[in-house]
């Protein structure tokens, strides 16, 4: 059960609660969902429906996927799931595949490539184009049926993935090649998170993390020979997944050899967030995920994207987006500089940088979030950044977003953020010099830490700094 909340172009998660029941688990043996998973199942959805009623959930979407439509007693315990108040909907094979690949779509704009959405009683497989999802397929490879594969293979990994490919070779049809591969569902994550520690990457979040083909084989060769014990023994792997996980590396091999992928690319986003993609207007769609995520954590605290939009704009001649930065990064910085402003000084800095690079934004990569955290650490005024910042983004694009820092800074200390300091002055780089021009009625502003802020901004731009002062109809008739 997952509670949605914030912006719907970009949800935060209120409540994420899991109940591991195994639903599908002896359905290769008996074709019945297992009592004790049912039993296991009826308790948890009880606890989730009270829930939902204790905290006036408006929207309830309740779905079923392999287990429930593959197993004979499958309509059994869909009428004992409507005898609770739900109203499942049992998803098709292909209905599945099509939602896990609008997730993706939702979570990486205009994304092109191959979904594979791993569960337990199925694997899911589906063409994107944008918004367009092209020959869904589900196939009986879910990670609740790899060991019967291990088992007939006589424990060979070898002929194990011999078997999945002939298995994929005949039912996935022809896929493009030296396409993105996206991976959705927790046994990949956990995968992610196995083949971030190998590389000692500095985030911790496995959305959008990128394995070339190249390192992906390597990476799968690694996973397959782990034993669950040695998996269970890392942080960040749990019990259930690292007993997963070697299994899912010979199905992962399998899928790299057949469809020889241009790259892998690991979602958090899959079926559920498809669910909500689905259910947005077309304008909605078309919304920036990044700048609908951060928006809502920034107006939380003093920082509306009314304010962030002015403030961006008065720096824009200064300071503008260059060759590895866009406008849509540097309004999310923006954005996020004048939030951090609210945390206590204490522990301003350190989480406001965490934000930046540890927090689940979407359509962003490493680079983008390095650029973040150095804008936000110049807004600080902390010119030395976090190690982690380096290994991610290369310095030339520090600095582009150092100078957003500084901008957003001298903005902010000029007039407190107050929408008139901004209206009755002007900040650009005239030939040699930063200048910053002031009307006559707000001459007074330009003390202090203001002098400061321009100094230390003009010597990162490599200008010298200036002070003009116009009347004030000079300064609109300028602005016209």
């Amino acid at each position: 059960m997952v509670v949605y909340g914030g912006a719907m172009r970009a949800p935060t998660v209120l409540l994420n609660e899991k109940v591991t029941a195994r639903l599908g688990r002896d359905i290769a043996k008996t074709g019945k969902l297992a009592d004790e998973a049912i039993d296991l199942a009826m308790r948890g959805l009880r606890r989730f429906i009270l829930l939902i009623e204790d905290l006036e959930v408006a929207d309830v979407e309740t779905v079923a996927t392999a287990a429930v439509r593959e197993a004979k007693n499958g309509p059994e315990f869909v009428a004992n799931l409507r005898e609770l108040g739900l109203d499942p909907r049992i998803l098709s094979g292909e209905e599945e595949a099509i939602l896990s690949a609008h997730g993706v779509a939702g979570a990486f704009p205009k994304a092109k490539g191959l979904v594979a959405d791993l569960g337990g009683g199925s694997l899911e497989l589906a063409d994107l184009s944008a918004d367009e999802v092209s020959d869904p397929v589900s196939l009986e490879l879910g990670t609740l049926r790899l060991p019967d594969y291990r088992v007939k293979a006589d424990g060979s990994p070898d002929v194990m993935r011999s078997a999945i490919a002939a298995v994929l070779k005949k039912r996935a049809g022809k896929r493009p090649k030296d396409a993105p591969l996206y991976l959705v569902g927790g046994t990949w994550r956990a995968m992610a998170v196995f083949a971030m520690q190998e590389e000692g990457h500095p985030l911790s979040d496995p959305h959008g993390f990128v394995l070339s083909a190249k390192r992906a084989k390597a990476i799968s060769r690694a996973l397959a020979d782990q034993t669950a014990e040695e998996l269970k023994a890392r942080q960040r792997i749990s019990t259930m997944r690292s007993e997963k996980l070697p299994d899912a590396a010979i199905l992962f091999q399998a899928l790299l050899s057949t469809l020889e992928p241009s790259k892998v690319v690991f979602s958090s986003w899959g079926l559920r967030e498809g669910l909500l993609y689905d259910s947005l207007a077309p304008d909605g769609r078309a919304q920036d995920p990044l700048l609908a995520g951060v928006s809502v954590i920034a107006s939380q605290r003093g920082a509306p994207p009314t304010l962030a939009t002015r403030v961006a704009s008065w720096t824009l001649d200064a300071a503008p987006s260059g060759e590895h930065g866009s406008e849509r990064l540097r309004l999310a910085a923006t954005m996020l500089s004048l939030a951090s402003m609210q945390i206590e000084p204490n522990i301003r800095l350190p989480q406001a940088i965490n934000w930046a690079l540890q927090k689940r934004w979407i359509a962003i990569d490493g680079k983008q979030r390095a650029m973040l955290a150095a804008a936000i650490s110049a807004n600080g005024n902390a010119l030395e950044l976090d190690e982690r910042v380096h290994t991610l983004a290369p310095q030339e694009a520090l600095d582009e977003a150092i100078n957003w820092g500084l901008s957003v800074r001298l903005a902010r200390r000029l007039g407190a953020r107050s929408r008139r300091s901004l209206d009755m002055s002007r900040l650009f780089v005239d030939e040699d010099a930063l200048v910053l021009r002031l009307a006559t009625s707000h001459a007074a502003l330009a003390t202090g830490p203001v002098e400061k802020d321009m100094k230390l901004l003009a010597a990162r731009l490599g200008v010298s700094p200036r002070v003009d002062i116009v009347e004030d109809d000079a300064l609109r008739a300028a602005e016209d």
